[in-house]
């Protein structure tokens, strides 16, 4: 969005919005991963709801519907990740992005220092059906790759263990 808007005040204005929706704890925006720094601070940013009843608010859907609800679910599973891995990046000095290239995408990147993680949430998803992480795979080398979901990491277990351990624990 930011990066297709022509007006640097409009660009400032919703740079500093962002800034207002992330110091309340609502919203952030993941920058993309990138080879070279200037990548990273050109692109535009991927939202991540810092608290998922933000999402589950609007849909009027009960737990057991949401469920049942695979894109939303998956949406949600997402999202949960995301703001478990922002809460628990902090004060590590691990950071966290998005990857996204010729459509394929990793829904979050862990870098801390040369260590990188990849991991990809999917509910319901085949092991072997991730494009995007096979083509992040070969151009970082992260150290790990992680799948989390029904057919990877439990989100429970996932949801209970920090970043840092995912960085620091060795294997794929």
């Amino acid at each position: 969005m930011i990066g297709q808007l022509q007006d640097a005040g409009n660009t400032t204005t919703l740079a500093h919005y962002l800034d207002l929706l992330t110091g309340a704890g609502m919203l952030t925006g993941l920058q993309k991963f990138a080879a070279r720094q200037i990548r990273e601070r050109s692109s535009s940013p991927k939202f991540q709801v810092l608290n998922t009843a933000l999402l589950s608010s609007q849909s009027r859907l009960d737990f057991a519907e949401a469920r049942k609800e695979r894109e939303f679910w998956g949406r949600l599973a997402e999202s949960a990740v995301g703001a478990h891995l922002i809460n628990s990046i902090v004060g590590t000095g691990i950071e966290l992005f998005y990857w996204r290239e010729r459509g394929r995408e990793v829904d979050f990147v862990l870098r801390a220092g040369k260590t990188v993680v990849a991991i990809e949430v999917k509910s319901g998803a085949l092991k072997n059906n991730l494009p995007g992480m096979e083509a992040f795979d070969r151009a970082f080398k992260p150290r790990r790759k992680l799948l989390v979901g029904d057919e990877g990491i439990p989100l429970e277990k996932f949801m209970l263990t920090p970043a840092i351990d995912w960085v620091l624990e060795e294997g794929s």
